[in-house]
Formats: structure tokens, C-alpha cells, sequence
């Protein structure tokens, strides 16, 4: 069932407001295992779905906050298109406003852009009880400060999500996966020299002593690069959905994990942590670990965040400052009401 719900959830927050009470913004509660929920009574977008416009031509869609991914992909798939972005699924209840609360990217971040930038435009509500409406529908708008984008992993704490608009690229005419066994050490080197090369690469992950280098584009680039790399296995394309939506068995340990953000050709990484999954040519690190703290040095701008299984007294991130975030707060949600205590 699809339908337009957004006075009702209007009409939730400013009873909240006038209540002083706190709201818990829920979707298909997919990412459920990044914490407890948030205080407040539960404010559900699922019966707030459905794509509001989708114009192929113009490369863009945009849909209410609750519609799922899996259905998005569908109708952009009937128009050989695809979300720029990616973003995970986890078991194909993710949703378009989970998506962009959580600022998760697919495999194709370094190559396709993240959440972030394929995001156009939101209509939110505010913590005034206000109904916006940042970005638009094009690729470049007004001159300023895009707002839109701030949304995008703030968990929900600035608003509420009623609706977006993301840009779409074409569905790659092939796709090939190349795997090569090599060592931790030699899989960071060749990883690197990836972000060096024009290759047609839309994939990286380095698991279990194999380099993962999914290809995309015409058939002749794609089989050229493949040769170049000296690839002596293949993979199904279903390997990517897997890791994107940690369905991969790597990601069924049940330590403490850790999600580690690195600069682009960062020399960083995990030490003394055996159990990694390495995407994004070396830029994103998966790592398995009871003491993030003491394990992974890190430069200026990398960070560290708590994904699962990780206790409470550790969950705030390492290497970051949330200064910037107190703000924010202040200016979109002065009285605290939306997904109060959690951690961004």
C-alpha cells in the first residue's frame, strides 16, 4: 500500500511540541542493530510511501521517506537506471529516509558519489513543526549553503524525512567481477594503484585473502581491464548485495564492529585486528575488535564509529568532534524533540 501520510506525521510532531514530549522516527526498522531506540514515542513512516515523480529523461526521482529500496530499484531497473548511491538494503526492509539518515554508501562510493551526493532536495518537518523544503529536482540549484545534504547521516535528529529527491545514472551496459588471492599488504598496494588507473571500476573489497574488483561499462573496457589486472577467478554480481547489505558471512560475527573511515590513500589502518573487510580501495575498513581505542591510529580527518555489538560506554566515535552537531541541533531542533540521545 502506498500513500501520502505526511499530515499525520505533521500533526504527530507538533502534538509532541505542544505535549513536550520526545518522538522515536521509525521506518521498517532496519537498522535496528545500531543501538537502542531512540526516547520518545514512535513515530512510523511506513505508511508513508510510494515514488511521488520519476522522470528518466531527466535522471531523477524522488519519493516519500518511507517507500523501500527494493522498490525504488525496480522502477528505475524497468528504465534500465539505478540510484547512483547504493546505499544498503540490510535485508530488503531498508527505506529511502533510512537512507539517508544513516548515510550508508553502496561499493560504488569512490567511483558513483555517496548518499550525499546523489541527494537533490528533502521535505522535511522541522522542530518548530514547520513543513520545508530544501534543494529541488536538478542537478545544480540556487546559489548558498545545501541544506538538504545535512540530513544525510543525522539519524534523524534534525527532522523528519517526508520525502527526496536523488539523481539515477543509466544501468552499466556490463559487468564483470575480478578476483585476485593476495596477501593484506599487497591487496592496500594494488588497492591504491585502483584509484590511480582510468579503469572502469564501480567495486573494491578485500576479504578472506582475495582482492574483489567488480568492472562496469562497455564490454571491450571492461574485459581490457580485467586482462591488465590479472584477475584468475570470477564472482557472481550477487557477492556485491551481499557485502552491501552486510549479508556477506564476514559480517555475521557477533564481536564488536567496527566501521573505520580513512583519507584516500591513507597509510592508516587497523592493527592487530584479523577480521577485516576492506571497501572503497582501502577507504572504508570493516574490523572486528573488543578495543577500537588502542588498536587503530589514526590521521587527521579518519574516524572510528561504533556499528554493532559495541558497549554502550563505547559507542561515541574515535577521532571526531560533535561540536558542529550540538549546533545544529539547536538551530533545527531547539527543544530536543526528535530521536533524543542518539548518537550521531
Amino acid at each position: 500500500m502506498t500513500g501520502d501520510d505526511s499530515e499525520r506525521l505533521i500533526t504527530q510532531v507538533r502534538s509532541a511540541l505542544e505535549r513536550d514530549r520526545a518522538v522515536s522516527i521509525e521506518g521498517e526498522a532496519s537498522k535496528a542493530f545500531l543501538g537502542p531506540r531512540a526516547d520518545g514515542e514512535l513515530l512510523s513512516t511506513r505508511g508513508h510511501t510510494g515514488i511521488i515523480e520519476y522522470r528518466p529523461d531527466e535522471l531523477v526521482v524522488t519519493a516519500r521517506a518511507g517507500t523501500l529500496l527494493s522498490e525504488l530499484d525496480a522502477a528505475l531497473g524497468a528504465e534500465n537506471q539505478m540510484l547512483a548511491c547504493d546505499p544498503p538494503h540490510f535485508g530488503g526492509k531498508g527505506t529511502l529516509g533510512g537512507a539517508i539518515a544513516a548515510g550508508f554508501s553502496g561499493p560504488a562510493r569512490p567511483w558513483q558519489g555517496s548518499v550525499r551526493d546523489g541527494l537533490l532536495g528533502v521535505e522535511l518537518v522541522n522542530g518548530y513543526g514547520e513543513r520545508m523544503q530544501f534543494g529541488g529536482q536538478v542537478m545544480k540549484n540556487v546559489a548558498g549553503y545545501d541544506v538538504s545534504r545535512l540530513m544525510v547521516g543525522a539519524r534523524g535528529t534534525l527532522g523528519l524525512i517526508l520525502s527526496a529527491s536523488l539523481k539515477v545514472l543509466p544501468r552499466p551496459e556490463y559487468t564483470r567481477t575480478a578476483v585476485v588471492a593476495v596477501d593484506r599488504v599487497e591487496a592496500c598496494g594494488r588497492s591504491l594503484n585502483l584509484l590511480r588507473k582510468s579503469f572502469p571500476i564501480s567495486g573494491s573489497c578485500y576479504v578472506d585473502n582475495h582482492l574483489y574488483v567488480r568492472l562496469s561499462g562497455n564490454e571491450a573496457a571492461v574485459e581490457d581491464a580485467s586482462e591488465t589486472l590479472g584477475a584468475d577467478l570470477e564472482v557472481e554480481e550477487s557477492f556485491w548485495d551481499q557485502v552491501r547489505d552486510h549479508e556477506h558471512p564476514f559480517f555475521q560475527g557477533n564481536r564488536p564492529l567496527w566501521r573505520v573511515s580513512l583519507a584516500r590513500g591513507s597509510s592508516s589502518h587497523p592493527e592487530n585486528c584479523q577480521e577485516q573487510l576492506v571497501e572503497w580501495a582501502g577507504a572504508q575498513v570493516w574490523a572486528y575488535t573488543d578495543d577500537a581505542q588502542s588498536v587503530i591510529e589514526l590521521g587527521e580527518g579518519e574516524h572510528a564509529t561504533p556499528f554493532r555489538n559495541v558497549a554502550a560506554d563505547s559507542s561515541k566515535p574515535i577521532g571526531t568532534e560533535d561540536k558542529y552537531v550540538r549546533r545544529l541541533k539547536a538551530a533545527f531542533d531547539p527543544q530536543d524533540i526528535f530521536n533524543r540521545g542518539m548518537v550521531v
